[in-house]
């Protein structure tokens, strides 16, 4: 399915960094906890991860936000990171408390770790799916 089709189809999709090894650990961890597999993915370095960003006002080229795509709006940073947690369901749920926090703190916050994660955490090769995986993956 393209991008256009999983966006049109109303598939939550998150557009993330494949290089950041904080990213591709979310990614790993947003797998094994989305038992609904209400979640698919795009690399930005990707063709379809691009796409989305740059349709989304976003540069491509400077991977410093998170896209999430739900219901026809598109969310980026600390609301992006509260929907994907609270879509997980059950416990996940209060992580959208965190819209208590001013956006101007929790995304400065967010900022901060997005500039420093190559440095703190490292960058690896681009996430490859394996069989299990790769239907949620846009490409």
């Amino acid at each position: 399915m393209s991008d256009e089709a999983a966006v049109a189809a109303g598939q939550a999709v998150i557009v993330f960094d494949g290089t950041c090894v904080l990213c591709n650990g979310w990614v790993d961890f947003l797998l094994r906890h989305d038992r609904r597999q209400r979640y698919r993915f795009a690399a930005m370095q990707g063709r379809a991860g691009r796409a989305l960003l740059a349709r989304h006002g976003l540069d491509p080229d400077d991977p410093a936000s998170f896209l999430l795509l739900e219901q026809a709006r598109a969310w980026t940073d600390t609301d992006a990171i509260s929907r994907v947690l609270g879509g997980l369901g059950g416990a996940w749920m209060l992580a959208r408390l965190i819209v208590l926090v001013p956006r101007s703190a929790r995304d400065a916050l967010y900022r901060w770790l997005a500039r420093n994660r190559y440095r703190w955490f490292g960058t690896t090769a681009c996430r490859v799916p394996d069989d299990s995986e790769r239907a949620r993956f846009l490409d």
